[in-house]
């Protein structure tokens, strides 16, 4: 039986991963700007976070000036966070990866932004020490809880 989490709880976990982590892996970003993972990469670049594109179509390329990488295994240096634009059945290849390279590459915390959850992969992810958030967005929570 799942426990059941207030709303200040979570927005308390919110705030504290906005606050503390600094650099993101986006899975499925995406250099179309009308796309909502732009819109949130761009946003999170004017925040000041570091943001690491990553699109197997796009590696090479540039996206909002970042390089980008085809798999989290690409990224050469560190990250906090995986960020993930990608269908709730992906997600669960996603995190499985971000589990693997949780040590190496530090990674605290997944993301699946709004629409994607997958309920098994965020317990094997829990079950290894990761925090993770589902089917919410890390913009809409910025705006909602730093609004001035």
């Amino acid at each position: 039986m799942s426990q059941k989490v207030s709303k200040q709880e979570r927005d308390d976990l919110i705030v504290g991963i906005l606050e503390t982590v600094n650099t993101i892996a986006l899975v499925g970003a995406s250099a179309k700007a009308e796309r909502p993972s732009h819109k949130v990469m761009a946003f999170l670049l004017d925040q000041n976070y570091t943001v690491i594109p990553v699109n197997p179509g796009q590696a090479g390329d540039k996206i909002l000036g970042q390089p980008v990488y085809a798999t989290l295994d690409d990224i050469p240096g560190p990250f906090d966070r995986v960020d993930i634009f990608r269908p709730s059945a992906d997600a669960a290849h996603v995190v499985d990866d971000a589990i693997r390279l949780a040590p190496d590459k530090g990674i605290d915390v997944v993301w699946m932004q709004i629409g994607v959850t997958n309920d098994a992969a965020k317990g094997r992810a829990e079950a290894e020490g990761l925090v993770v958030v589902q089917n919410r967005c890390p913009k809409q929570d910025f705006e909602r809880l730093f609004a001035d």
